[in-house]
């Protein structure tokens, strides 16, 4: 906190000196040009322009030279000294005043983006309403400990991660994941701090620390982001004090030159060489990378996408092949029932009864097949009783006791295994759906033999917008696109041909997948998108990993480089975008960077453009840089 202070104060200085700057340039010139006084008046306006205006850089400048570095500073202070050595004051003093104006005007669009995420602090209340023996007290934030009661009111900010206990809502959380429809809550729901209680009161066990919460590794995760610098970024600060040292080499060059070989007057030689050091400055060429990177990491990340740093976004833009993992990501994820068939007659009331009596025998079952029926027991408002004599076979069904009868649950592997007649007609509508992904679950009933009574078909469905997320990818420029999965190779084939998906690699354990990725990098750049947990050693193999629907997943925000907190598949089209349009901008800013260098360099050596043309040349390309790459923070992610 004192740091940031101390920066605060450090650019309210700044902005200061640069005002008085132009005062006492407009000072200078008045004083000079329309009053009939000692020049000691005006020469004293234009010390302190000079003193107000270089105060900066002198002090950026002697700090790179203890380094052994030559960098702009030193090159902006120098050529308004030697304006002012070859009586051109005002020159000096409007490059030193647009210079400080340039360097304010930088720091500000930076700050932009920069703190554009911090703008979610602002949805976190410093009090909450706390359960103390009994009673509701308000405490701060930063004291409430896990396990803490929190009522939140219609209307309040959620300040603090936890679990629902009592009471249902809608909440706002856009904040987090970018999705603007809010999110229905009730008992058992998680909540995430900097989100925004709609409708009806809650209370909630808090499960995290303010340090702990979600939000707080978002902005953490985010300013460490802007300090990871994108390889052109790094590069180009890297050749900043080479290209300066260069430029002083010229400029000495242009001086001596025409003034001992060719007998030009010295105050000309040393005027041209002064404004050649000005325009050949590379302030707008050094800006151009980051001003794009940490407007478009600040603008995607309060929609719901993160970038650990301006190298993620930078390769993101490079990707070929991308590939995913197939549950929760290419699909929902959970279950769900497809299929009810009962043998008794197709009608209501008989589909009905099937998944009921189902629903009882799985009621105490724990496979994600039995709580995909249960789930659709409960959307049908269909009374579940319990179940008598409950018996679980591994690997193969369940028995129970529902109502008097003896019901038998189980694959169809098992119903054959057991000699289960099935009517041919349903045996051959059963192989159909096994080729199409689904997974069957058949109950019959014990009497003298096992009668059959139906089947119900299970299935983790395809995500509704997941065909259009990979046409979305495809118009982006990624070429390839493959789908890894632990799952049978038939289901693997049925997903992947609705999807239009270029391979399958199916049955694969974890390691299995980084092999994979290892064979994929082959052919380019990879990227592979999974939900960061039994993905992680693929996500960390990938050139790019991207964690997909990460809210609260801690494995997630510490594996993947790119974090998506919303399962929203239209977000990873938009991130790739993103990448695209931040690569086109960074390219815009290097070619109009470097050609107005050459533009003014050789304006300079040919025509003789004055100073203050330079001066303003120079400047207003860095001013522009910088407003071309703040666009990037309204880029619609």
């Amino acid at each position: 906190m004192e740091t940031a202070k101390n920066e605060g104060h450090e650019k309210n200085w700044e902005s200061g000196l640069m005002i008085l700057c132009g005062l006492s340039l407009v000072a200078g010139f008045t004083l000079e040009h329309f009053f009939a006084l000692p020049p000691v008046y005006h020469h004293t306006a234009w010390t302190l322009a000079y003193l107000s205006g270089g105060y900066f850089g002198v002090v950026e400048s002697f700090a790179s030279l203890r380094k052994g570095q030559v960098d702009v500073d030193l090159l902006m202070v120098l050529a308004a000294l030697g304006a002012a050595y070859v009586d051109h004051p005002l020159e000096g003093a409007m490059l030193l005043f647009l210079f400080s104006l340039s360097n304010v005007l930088q720091n500000y669009a930076m700050e932009r983006s920069r703190n554009a995420i911090q703008s979610l602090m602002k949805l976190r209340p410093e009090n909450v309403s706390c359960q103390v023996d009994g009673k509701w007290e308000l405490q701060a934030v930063a004291d409430v400990q896990p396990g803490t009661l929190i009522l939140v009111r219609p209307g309040e900010s959620i300040a603090l991660d936890g679990k629902i206990l009592r009471g249902q809502s809608a909440v706002d959380e856009s904040s987090l994941t970018g999705e603007s429809i809010p999110v229905a809550k009730q008992i058992g729901d998680k909540l995430y701090a900097g989100t925004l209680n709609q409708r009806g009161s809650l209370e909630y066990e808090v499960t995290k620390t303010e340090a702990e919460s979600t939000l707080s590794k978002i902005i953490s995760m985010v300013e460490n982001a802007q300090s990871q610098k994108a390889k052109s970024q790094r590069f180009l600060e890297t050749a900043e004090q080479f290209y300066a040292a260069g430029v002083i080499l010229f400029t000495l060059g242009l001086i001596f030159i025409p003034w001992k070989i060719f007998d030009e007057p010295f105050d000309r030689s040393f005027y041209r060489a002064m404004t050649v050091m000005v325009v050949a400055s590379p302030c707008a060429l050094i800006i151009s990378t980051p001003a794009a990177f940490l407007s478009a990491i600040g603008g995607a990340a309060r929609k719901g996408v993160l970038f650990k740093g301006g190298v993620h976004l930078e390769r993101m833009a490079q990707v070929k092949v991308l590939a995913f993992d197939k549950t929760g990501t290419l699909t929902v994820g959970k279950p769900s029932v497809t299929e009810i068939i009962p043998l008794s007659g197709e009608d209501e009331e008989n589909r009905k009864q099937l998944l009921r009596k189902l629903a009882i025998v799985e009621s105490h079952s724990e496979h994600p097949l039995a709580q995909a029926v249960l789930r659709k027991a409960k959307a049908e408002n269909l009374e579940v009783p319990e179940p008598r004599d409950f018996h679980s076979i591994p690997g193969k069904g369940a028995t129970a006791t529902v109502e008097g009868s003896f019901l038998v649950a189980g694959s169809l592997r098992y119903f054959e295994e057991e000699n289960v007649s099935i009517p041919d007609d349903l045996l051959a509508r059963c192989q159909t759906l096994q080729d199409e992904g689904r997974s069957l679950i058949l109950l019959a009933e014990q009497t003298d033999s096992l009668n059959l009574l139906g089947v119900v078909a299970v299935a983790d469905e395809i995500r509704e917008d997941a065909a259009q997320m990979i046409a979305g990818l495809r118009k982006r420029g990624i070429e390839r696109i493959a789908m890894l999965t632990g799952d049978h190779p038939r289901v693997a084939a049925h997903i992947a041909a609705q999807l239009g998906i270029d391979d399958v690699y199916a049955g694969l354990l974890p390691e299995d997948k980084v092999e994979v990725i290892r064979k994929l990098q082959a052919e380019g750049a990879v990227a592979m998108v999974g939900d960061g947990v039994n993905d992680a050693p693929a996500l960390a193999t990938a050139h790019l990993g991207i964690a997909m629907g990460a809210a609260g997943t801690d494995v997630a925000m510490e594996t993947a480089d790119v974090v998506l907190m919303s399962d929203n598949l239209c977000h990873l089209v938009n991130a790739f975008a993103l990448a695209k349009r931040s690569r086109r901008i960074v390219a815009q800013n290097l070619i109009f960077s470097m050609a107005v260098i050459l533009v003014l360099v050789i304006s300079t050596l040919t025509i003789g453009i004055p100073l203050p043309l330079g001066v303003i040349g120079h400047e207003g390309s860095t001013v522009l840089v910088c407003l071309n790459g703040l666009r990037l923070l309204s880029f619609k992610v």
